[in-house]
């Protein structure tokens, strides 16, 4: 590395250590569906976004083994492989994936679906392929960092309103030239904070403009809702009213990538235009595969989003008994907000030695003064693992 470019580095590293924002990749090994092992050491995990313990399920794990084997349900091939080769529109695009997107688009209730490599692309691929610069879209200040990247990196104008503040946006609205503003974006659950959008009254206001509505559901599908579908069926509002819809693999069902759901003509819309899922390498088949069987799954065991909904409503029982300031959410998302980013490390190192996994999370994630410890649940968590969480939380805090 030369000179200057290592000088620069060093000291961006030595700002960030002093600040308390410098990160580091840890490698873990995982032992079971919530306790993993980090230099030899046994955690309980409360950061990972496997909300129902499909990650590790044998039948999601048997399901990418045997498509990589080529055994596609009843259509045995003579070869298999664990990668498409090749992007969607040339010779990537295979039948374990077409058939995840119309079982995604059936259980969401949308005309179709686009399966991508992740939920950061999938809101990079909207942004690129519907908006331009003369454009501007109308997004809560905590929207997730893809949504507000898929907007700025079109070029288009991103106006932000006040977290869940409908009058704020409404404000925002009269404030724009009408013909400017052609989507409303938001996330459904927000992912440091895990509450809810106000999506009725977003979408009125997007039917009263005609503006396109932009969902990012990735917290809230397989979570919230009789079915699981996410906060459009927990809320009650129509599909028909949501013109983008973003859920992502890695939560709820265990796998990785994501899928938009929306109307055909915008699915085709985003085939010819999107540059990332034109230009991308499409999902792997065994990828593919997986995600279908613990979709099947998700719906078929509703006894796993009941179990993690026990699971929320006893951490926040014993956080508030044990006088622990919690968030409102009601959602697998508990933050328990501390504001200074050294004391945020400290408590989750202080977790980390009585055997519980629970990141700081600290700006630019969140806003400067809002580190907090981001605590997640999962169906797969047991009461004792919630008690002695709790425990060393009130220990820590007191």
């Amino acid at each position: 590395m030369r000179p200057a470019l290592a000088a620069r580095l060093a000291g961006q590293r030595l700002a960030r250590g002093q600040a308390g924002l410098e990160r580091v990749r840890e490698p873990l090994d995982r032992i079971d569906p919530v306790v993993v092992e980090l230099d030899g050491k046994r955690l309980v995990n409360f950061c990972s976004n496997d909300y129902l313990g499909l990650a590790t399920h044998p039948d999601v794990a048997d399901a990418m083994a045997r498509a990589a084997r080529g055994d596609f349900g009843n259509r045995l091939r003579q070869s298999g492989g664990v990668g498409s080769s090749a992007s969607a529109l040339v010779s990537g695009y295979t039948r374990p994936q077409r058939e995840l997107e119309r079982a995604l688009a059936d259980f969401l209730g949308f005309e179709d679906a686009l399966v991508v490599s992740s939920g950061y692309q999938a809101n990079l691929a909207i942004g690129q392929a519907l908006l331009d610069r003369s454009d501007a879209v109308l997004g809560d200040r905590l929207n997730h960092a893809s949504l507000n990247d898929g907007a700025r990196l079109a070029g288009a104008r991103l106006r932000r309103y006040r977290h869940n503040d409908i009058d704020d946006a409404r404000a925002k609205m009269a404030q724009s030239p009408a013909d400017r503003v052609r989507w409303i974006a938001s996330d459904g659950v927000f992912s440091m904070d895990g509450d809810l959008a106000p999506l009725p009254a977003l979408a009125k206001l997007a039917d009263r403009h005609d503006l396109g509505l932009w969902l990012d559901d990735a917290h809230g599908f397989g979570v919230v809702g009789e079915k699981g579908r996410g906060i459009h069926e927990h809320l009650g509002v129509s599909s028909e009213k949501i013109d983008a819809f973003v859920v992502t693999f890695g939560k709820s069902l265990g796998t990785q990538g994501a899928v938009i759901a929306a109307d055909r003509a915008l699915i085709e819309a985003l085939v010819n235009r999107a540059r990332g899922v034109i230009y991308s390498t499409a999902m792997a088949p065994p990828l593919a595969a997986a995600t279908g069987c613990a979709l099947n799954l998700l719906k078929q065991q509703s006894w796993r989003r009941r179990r993690l909904h026990d699971n929320i409503r006893c951490f926040c029982e014993r956080a508030a008994a044990a006088g622990i300031a919690l968030a409102s959410s009601a959602t697998a998302i508990q933050p328990i907000i501390i504001g200074d980013n050294i004391r945020a490390l400290a408590l989750a190192n202080g977790l980390a030695e009585r055997g519980f996994l629970a990141r700081a999370i600290r700006p630019p994630t969140v806003p400067i003064g809002r580190a907090r410890l981001r605590i997640t649940l999962s169906a797969a968590h047991r009461p004792e693992h919630i008690a002695g969480l709790v425990d060393a939380m009130e220990d820590l805090m007191t």
